[in-house]
């Protein structure tokens, strides 16, 4: 079993910066692949991010190649989405997803454990 707790979510001006965090409990948290994903309100939820940490190989969806970026301290069980150049557009709740599988890290399905999501607001 994984539990994840997000936080790191506020309001910040375009063009501001913020840094989710997402702490996992569970001795399996290193074999876990991690993602972020977030929903805006009336929208579906959308990837934004994931890692296979043992391939080493990172996802991420054009429209925020460059911007977001995952990393992860395992010694903090701890999964990290950096969030640079905040646009309103990136308004939403993020969350944070874990899971055993290698593949398709950018399916919501792929995912067996999800964190309770952090409200980020980005002002014009």
């Amino acid at each position: 079993q994984v539990q994840l707790v997000e936080s790191g979510g506020g309001l910040v001006q375009a063009g501001g910066s913020l840094r989710l965090s997402c702490a996992a409990s569970g001795r399996t948290f290193s074999t876990y692949a991690m993602g972020w994903f977030r929903q805006a309100p009336g929208k579906e939820r959308e990837f934004v991010a994931a890692k296979n940490w043992s391939a080493g190989i990172s996802y991420y969806p054009e429209f925020v190649k460059g911007q977001f970026t995952i990393t992860r301290d395992n010694d903090k069980n701890t999964v990290y989405l950096q969030m640079n150049n905040l646009k309103p557009e990136d308004t939403a709740v993020y969350y944070c997803a874990a899971t055993p599988r290698a593949s398709r890290l950018w399916v919501l399905e792929s995912y067996d454990y999800w964190g309770q999501g952090t409200q980020v607001t980005v002002s014009s």
